[in-house]
């Protein structure tokens, strides 16, 4: 059994059809990115303070373990895929205001669901339905961390 990754682009229904090259790239993309969460959440969550903050800071902890639980997830995708997960996340963003915290988190959180969202596309194209599957079960909490950001901040 081989554990290189199919270079092969093929074709379907005149639609380039994304290679597991392709997926496990853009997937290591995803996991740098869960990485970058991880860590600023872990911070934030640290450092955020104000009475008015109490309630978000809790939950920014809990976002943390999700954001560990997605990178587990993606991680073991990369593998199936036969690739290697990267081991370097983006560079994570940081403040010293409250306000520009919750902000730095939920722009992050909408990239990432932008970008889960066309790797599912991807998946689903390439025949990996189980991924697109696992992918949909991560971008409904990344959904429910944007909501409670955006609560946090008095957003609709």
């Amino acid at each position: 059994m081989s554990n290189s990754i199919d270079n092969n682009t093929s074709t379907f229904n005149n639609k380039t059809v994304p290679t597991k090259e392709d997926l496990v790239n853009g997937l290591n993309e995803d996991l740098a990115r869960e990485y970058k969460a991880i860590i600023q959440y872990v911070v934030f969550s640290t450092t955020l303070k104000g009475a008015e903050y109490g309630n978000i800071a809790e939950q920014l902890e809990k976002h943390a373990s999700d954001e560990l639980d997605h990178a587990l997830k993606v991680a073991k995708q990369i593998d199936y895929l036969g690739g290697d997960p990267v081991v370097k996340g983006k560079d994570a963003e940081t403040s010293n205001e409250p306000k520009k915290m919750l902000e730095i988190d939920l722009f992050a959180e909408q990239e990432t669901i932008k970008n889960y969202r066309e790797r599912i596309q991807q998946a689903e194209a390439a025949g990996e339905f189980a991924l697109s599957e696992i992918l949909r079960g991560i971008i409904t909490q990344e959904q429910d961390h944007e909501i409670d950001l955006k609560d946090a901040l008095g957003m609709k």
